[in-house]
Parts: structure tokens; C-alpha cells; sequence
């Protein structure tokens, strides 16, 4: 039997989760990816196959607080985020949290954007 590594896994979960999920351009999917350096945000309308808007920790709004991408970084993204889809009229998304666990910066993430005023 083959032993499957973390990061495989996280892809079949990742997989798994885009066969369900899907945004559009009323209801966008915000996706969000963590890396052991960065956390990128994007929000997607699958059916033009367009990126509407995106944030990262590599953005100079969040360099300008001096921020980490540890939790509290995670958190003062989320409300990033929610203020680059309020500037494109997004208010509904579908999060897709591409195959990550909803716990620690995904979940710090997901939390402060809905706190900022996006809807899942």
C-alpha cells in the first residue's frame, strides 16, 4: 500500500472540493492558497474564467502595516480582501479553501472577511 504525503492529500481534497464548488460573476469563488511564506486571496468567476479581484501578503497594503503571514496577518488580510471585492460590487462569495483544513489562517481569513462584511 502506498503512503500518500500531506501534500498529496491536500490536492485530492483540493480536487474533491472543485468538482462542488464554482463562482460566477454574481457570486464569485474566493479562493484562498497558503504557502509557508505567503497567503494569496483571489476571488473568481469560473464561468468567464476570470480573476474579478485579488490580495495577497506580498500586496503593499499589507506590507505597509508590517505585517506576517502568521494569524494575525491572516486576519488583516481577510479584511483586505473583503474591501477588494466591495470595490468590484461583490458581496456574496463561495469560499473555496482549496483543500487546506477550515482551521488557523484559513479560518482567520474566512472570519475577518465575513466580520468586513462579505457573505458565504
Amino acid at each position: 500500500m502506498a503512503v500518500i504525503n500531506r501534500k498529496a492529500q491536500r490536492v485530492r481534497r483540493h480536487i474533491r472540493i472543485r468538482k462542488k464548488v464554482s463562482g460566477t460573476a454574481e457570486r464569485p469563488r474566493f479562493c484562498v492558497s497558503v504557502t509557508t511564506n505567503h497567503i494569496y486571496c483571489q476571488f473568481i468567476d469560473d464561468v468567464n474564467g476570470r480573476t474579478l479581484a485579488s490580495t495577497s501578503s506580498l500586496d503593499a497594503k499589507f506590507k505597509a502595516e508590517n505585517a506576517r503571514p502568521n494569524m494575525a496577518g491572516a486576519a488583516l488580510l481577510g479584511k483586505l480582501a473583503a474591501e477588494a471585492a466591495k470595490a468590484v460590487n461583490v458581496t456574496e462569495v463561495v469560499f473555496d479553501r482549496s483543500g487546506y483544513k477550515y482551521h488557523g489562517r484559513v479560518k482567520a481569513i474566512a472570519e475577518a472577511a465575513r466580520e468586513n462584511g462579505l457573505k458565504f
